[in-house]
């Protein structure tokens, strides 16, 4: 009786029928070619491809890794994040179809926090959203945000220039409710942009540095949203820079070590105030 097994050996361990001479480079075993996955040496069969597969280290995708690196140097992450962002919601703006459904989804109107309606995230969400019939909107105020964000990131820490940012554009759509009517729609950045500049200004002058041509920048940008013709939201540009100014306060008196719960617990009490006054027609008549 002749023995079977070198018969096996040149046979396929998973598909006896089938003749092969090539071995998994790992576990020996025969392998034909449906069987085989390429190697740096050699090819492996599917057990220990799948058991190679279990115990490789997890590889992060491309873009999570530069953005770990990019924030381990110190670059102002949460900056480029914001302004990435919000150019990507102006371009789905920009599509016929999905554009307006998406100015309407995320624009903010006083209406939206009165009896009317209650939609709470316009407040925040109209940041994300510019006018398209003046591309000028939406690249000034990304390139203001990329100037005193690289400033104010490095200053603060990412944390808190993320809360400064939200906190004032609460403030700018609370200034829209109490200044503006509550028929008034607005969509930008604005609000949040005003408040960087708002709470630039008062950590300079609270530390001792020159604040002048901020002053004249901010002075100048207040009074073009006067201007008849220009329909730019004054009320959202003044409550933003009232809200960041507070902001900024609050980060530089509360500046050492052992402040740190007293500044959290200032913060969220300004987010407090914030939020009751955006309730305002739900205790006064709409005018």
């Amino acid at each position: 009786m002749s023995d079977p097994a070198p018969e096996r050996a040149n046979s396929c361990y998973r598909h006896p029928d089938r003749q092969s001479f090539v071995l998994c480079q790992r576990c020996g075993r025969t392998i034909c070619g449906e069987c085989q996955t390429p190697a740096p040496v050699g090819v492996i069969c599917p057990e220990c491809m799948r058991e190679q597969r279990a115990t490789a280290p997890r590889t992060r995708p491309a873009v999570l890794t530069r953005v770990r690196s990019a924030a381990s140097r110190g670059a102002p992450v949460v900056t480029y994040s914001i302004i990435g962002i919000t150019l990507a919601f102006y371009l789905l703006q920009l599509i016929p179809g999905v554009g307006a459904a998406v100015t309407g989804w995320l624009y903010f109107t006083p209406l939206a926090m009165g009896v009317v309606e209650f939609e709470p995230w316009r407040m925040i969400t109209v940041l994300l959203v510019h006018s398209t019939a003046l591309i000028f909107h939406v690249l000034l105020n990304m390139y203001t945000l990329w100037i005193f964000g690289q400033l104010l990131e490095n200053l603060l820490g990412r944390w808190r220039f993320l809360a400064l940012y939200l906190i004032s554009g609460l403030a700018g759509s609370v200034g829209v409710i109490w200044l503006a009517g509550p028929n008034t729609a607005v969509v930008g950045a604005s609000g949040a942009i005003f408040g960087l500049m708002g709470a630039f200004l008062v950590i300079q002058r609270r530390l001792g540095g020159s604040a002048t041509q901020l002053l004249i920048l901010v002075g100048i940008n207040l009074v073009i949203g006067f201007v008849p013709g220009f329909n730019i939201s004054w009320q959202a540009h003044l409550g933003g820079l009232v809200g960041g100014a507070l902001v900024g306060l609050i980060f530089v008196e509360t500046r050492k070590r052992d402040q740190r719960a007293l500044q959290n617990v200032l913060l969220g009490a300004l987010t407090l105030v914030l939020i009751l006054l955006s309730l305002r027609y739900f205790f006064l008549p709409l005018t």
